[in-house]
């Protein structure tokens, strides 16, 4: 069963007016996930090389698939993954009902309502029978989730033999010696710790998942959260959110980016395989 008192706290937090405003309008708009930025300082732009990253790494098409998408905000990506690479069907998993409001509207709007299923949930107990999905994808979501290996156990449980799983997440470093020195962001998010590459690579390994491969971009949580914060204080009169809102989160974004700067913070493509 999920941790109901921690799926409260996301949920309280992403469907609030300030959050909601924030993340349409300077985050990314669809696309609330952190991007690549070897070749770009939009935000937009990045984001969207995140998700051309991830399909490269399952072949360059998802041509028939039924994919998962776990945490999906928006719906950016699932729009993307059934219009530009062939998705059959993508189910959106998220546990934000404004999010989910607003992803239903784009899907109509874009025509794909009937190749995009949205369902207010929470990926810790996903409401799907075993081996659902040819595909689960996930974009920064499942740091949020109060207990991830049952997220992991559960994205194994629904997937198909011979499917994938790839996502991406903040993350602490594996060597992390104090884990103190994060504890400003664990209260900023109302988690207790983050979890890292190790800790996915052996809750997945130990569950018979096979690694197909783990790209380390840790940088790119230094370049994303700067530039959301450079286009917070350069937009700010686009929003509808009180100064002291606007001050705390720029505080916050600031310590992402100086925990990703020290090597304390970890972020990367994690893509594993269900054996046949």
């Amino acid at each position: 069963m999920p941790n109901e008192a921690g799926v409260a706290v996301a949920r309280d937090y992403y469907d609030s007016d300030e959050a909601d405003n924030f993340y349409s309008t300077i985050w990314g708009g669809e696309d609330i996930h952190v991007g690549l930025y070897a070749e770009t300082r939009d935000i937009r732009e990045a984001s969207r090389r995140t998700v051309e990253r991830m399909v490269e790494l399952l072949g360059g098409s998802l041509k028939g698939k039924h994919v998962l998408d776990i945490g999906s905000g928006y719906g950016g990506g699932a729009r993307k993954l059934v219009s530009e690479y062939g998705a059959d069907h993508v189910t959106c998993l998220n546990i934000a009902l404004v999010e989910n409001r607003r992803n239903r509207e784009m899907n109509e709007a874009a025509g794909l309502a009937d190749r995009i299923t949205v369902t207010d949930g929470s990926f810790d107990d996903i409401p799907h029978e075993d081996a659902s999905f040819d595909v689960i994808w996930s974009q920064d979501a499942i740091l949020h989730a109060p207990d991830r290996a049952a997220v992991m156990a559960e994205a194994v449980r629904v997937l198909k033999p011979g499917g994938d799983f790839i996502f991406t997440d903040p993350m602490q470093a594996d060597d992390l010696e104090n884990a103190s020195d994060l504890q400003p962001i664990y209260d900023r998010i109302h988690l207790q710790n983050l979890a890292s590459f190790g800790f996915y690579e052996k809750q997945l390994t130990d569950r018979g998942m096979e690694k197909v491969v783990i790209e380390d971009h840790s940088i790119e949580i230094a370049n994303h959260y700067g530039r959301v914060a450079e286009e917070l204080q350069a937009r700010r009169d686009e929003i509808d959110a009180s100064d002291e809102w606007v001050a705390r989160m720029l505080k916050g974004l600031g310590l992402w980016v100086d925990g990703s700067r020290s090597g304390k913070l970890t972020w990367g493509i994690m893509h594993f395989r269900k054996p046949l």
